[in-house]
């Protein structure tokens, strides 16, 4: 794909989220930068206006806190960082509210944590009260519920968040606002052969060698993450642009088919809605690994997973869980729903359905795992 027809890709998006990081968000930690804010703010406004829906998700809350509670560097214990997102969230949400308002938008603001995402019910009610939101013509402005998480179930940063409410919302684009221009072959500031990226494929491995580690002290992403995060929403089918989030009328120029920053185009078509909800699990527990027969039946020929093709069984999973499913050499090539626990899946594993009946005294399933409820992941 050229520059020129991807362009088409962010002019022809019709629902869009945007994601800017702690940097821009509080001016590198000096506080809310209301000037950006209401830049943003304005330009969302103007897509609103033309017909497209937005979804903001904004990083900032611990910054904005930690300036408010007077500390200069980011805590390391858990309830010091729910401390400060507490306190920096009321900020956060009213810097939004009232720039959205000037711009004659309504603004919700949504908290998730991805207990909210991995639990089916939850998943659903979220997805239901965005569209309803985007429906109205308000701007849901979210964040990860920095308050409430632990170690256990966050999302990791804010770039992952914004590719899963892109999949959540069946987006067609996200757009990544940063302190970079873009994506580099590598450091520019430590290689000056480093040469600018303007558009690859969403997923390409080679990328991710590309990039480097966190980049900023206040936020825990850097551009691995950004890469990592345009390949779990290509998954849905939308492609990425990493951008300089003070590119003058970045979010307009984009949607009017200008080449900013880099584009990573989406090779999938939007997914099933119930199997993204399975690719986008952060967190199993537990797995099974296969023989190199059921490898094939599951990639080739689109077959479910069936005991007999199962040689392992990992972890501590209930009937319905998302476990992985990994090939001989212990790699994951599929995730999907468990139709058996995992004290039943040992017991039938390597037997033929027709035994599972005289092994556990009853049948869910034939399968371990339905086709209609499986994915593969590579």
């Amino acid at each position: 794909m050229t520059i020129e027809t991807a362009s088409f890709v962010l002019r022809d998006a019709r629902r869009i989220v945007v994601k800017v990081g702690s940097s821009l968000v509080t001016n590198e930690g000096r506080g809310l930068d209301e000037t950006a804010i209401g830049e943003w703010c304005r330009q969302m406004s103007l897509l609103v206006r033309g017909g497209r829906e937005v979804i903001m998700v904004s990083s900032g809350a611990i910054a904005e806190g930690m300036k408010r509670l007077g500390w200069t560097s980011r805590p390391h214990e858990i309830h010091e960082l729910q401390a400060a997102a507490a306190v920096g969230q009321m900020g956060l949400a009213h810097a939004y509210e009232t720039n959205l308002r000037e711009n004659g938008l309504g603004s919700a603001q949504v908290l998730l944590t991805h207990a909210d995402l991995a639990d089916r019910e939850r998943y659903l009610n979220a997805r239901s009260t965005l569209l309803t939101l985007l429906k109205l013509g308000v701007v849901p402005v979210i964040n990860e519920n920095d308050t409430v998480v632990n170690d256990e179930i966050k999302f990791g940063d804010n770039d992952t968040l914004g590719a899963l409410v892109a999949n959540l919302v069946e987006a067609d684009a996200l757009v990544i606002l940063t302190d970079q221009k873009g994506l580099f072959t590598a450091d520019p500031r430590k290689d000056t052969s480093a040469s600018f990226v303007h558009e690859a494929k969403a997923g390409d491995p080679a990328l991710e060698a590309m990039a480097g580690g966190a980049g900023s002290s206040l936020g825990r992403g850097g551009m691995i993450t950004k890469i990592l995060a345009a390949k779990r929403a290509a998954g849905s089918g939308a492609s990425t642009v990493i951008a300089w989030g003070r590119e003058p009328d970045v979010l307009v120029r984009l949607t009017e088919g200008e080449s900013i920053g880099t584009l990573l185009v989406a090779q999938t078509q939007k997914t099933q809605a119930r199997k993204q909800w399975i690719a986008d699990h952060l967190q199993l527990r537990g797995s099974v690994t296969v023989d190199a027969g059921a490898v094939d039946k599951l990639r080739d020929d689109g077959k479910s997973l069936l005991p007999i093709g199962m040689t392992a069984v990992d972890g501590d999973f209930s009937r319905g869980d998302v476990i992985a499913i990994r090939d001989v050499l212990g790699a994951e090539m599929a995730r999907g729903l468990a139709n058996y626990a995992s004290a039943e899946a040992r017991l039938i594993c390597r037997k033929a359905s027709t035994e599972i009946e005289k092994l556990l005294g009853y049948v869910a399933e034939p399968e371990m795992v339905h086709r209609d409820n499986l994915v593969l992941t590579r």
